[in-house]
């Protein structure tokens, strides 16, 4: 028996647990798992080991242990903020983004119910998640949109040597009724090609400036306000800030009160012609 397995032998589940912690600060994350799994043998009814060891496991790279872990904390306890959060981390590393999104939206808004300062942490990475997603709802797409020019395309030149195979048939096509053929085809193909040009153009655009986000949800601003120190939020999320954290501007850390937010309109007017050019944003 390890001087290790000796130390913990006789250790109850709360004194395993804060050994964990203890490890766990140290970066000893294989040891801390074996003290939160050995509180979990003692007492298999507390969430909060499992979250702890998940945690672990996150920093191991061991996502699909991470995922079960916060599984069994989510079965005991479905509003735990952390039982979401570190499931949706683990999921957005296995990129299952749509439930990794799912998790970390419910998560953040646990945490504002419960009133829980995680800083921007779960924000950011719920914005990850979703632009992932996005990103990968893009090349889906992209990839929709290039196999129907294809088969469009296709579907023309068949067209064109349908009509010009008929013609010859009937023995009494002449050169330029074959060119009419074509030439009306070439002018169909252009037209269907130029149309896909601008659609890819517009493709290449499809991106969120960071400055219509607010910077504090990361998400599209929707009614932002401005500070004295010339910072830009979203006005829900620095109202939060301002009774949750403190009366400072998040970013500047200058001293900050509610009565000096002044509602940004000229920024409101960039957002909502954003947003009118691009309703896709709205899903961003």
């Amino acid at each position: 028996m390890s001087k290790y397995m000796y130390s913990t032998a006789n250790l109850s589940d709360k004194e395993l647990k804060e050994q964990g912690n203890r490890l766990f600060g140290l970066r000893k994350y294989e040891d801390a798992v074996n003290c939160y799994s050995k509180a979990i043998i003692k007492n298999p009814d507390i969430a909060h080991y499992f979250t702890n060891r998940a945690l672990c496991y996150l920093k191991l790279l061991k996502y699909d242990q991470a995922c079960t872990d916060c599984r069994r904390a989510l079965d005991m306890d479905q509003n735990l903020v952390k039982g979401h959060f570190f499931l949706g981390q683990a999921l957005l590393e296995t990129e299952n983004y749509d439930e990794a999104v799912k998790h970390l939206q419910r998560a953040f808004d646990l945490s504002k119910e419960q009133k829980l300062n995680y800083g921007d942490d779960i924000a950011a990475l719920l914005r990850m998640a979703r632009k992932k997603r996005f990103t990968i709802q893009e090349e889906k797409r992209i990839a929709q949109e290039i196999e129907l020019q294809t088969y469009l395309n296709k579907l023309l030149v068949d067209d064109r040597d349908r009509l010009i195979n008929n013609l010859k048939e009937d023995n009494s096509f002449t050169e330029e009724n074959i060119h009419e053929i074509e030439e009306k085809c070439d002018n169909y193909l252009t037209e269907l090609n130029t149309l896909f040009a601008k659609v890819e153009e517009k493709r290449r655009k499809r991106d969120v400036p960071d400055y219509l986000c607010g910077k504090i949800s990361f998400e599209i601003l929707q009614e932002p306000v401005i500070t004295p120190s010339g910072i830009t939020y979203e006005k829900k999320d620095i109202e939060e800030h301002l009774q949750r954290v403190g009366h400072f501007d998040p970013v500047t850390r200058v001293q900050l009160t509610q009565d000096q937010l002044i509602p940004n309109f000229a920024m409101k007017e960039v957002v909502d012609a954003f947003l009118q050019d691009n309703e896709w944003a709205l899903d961003y």
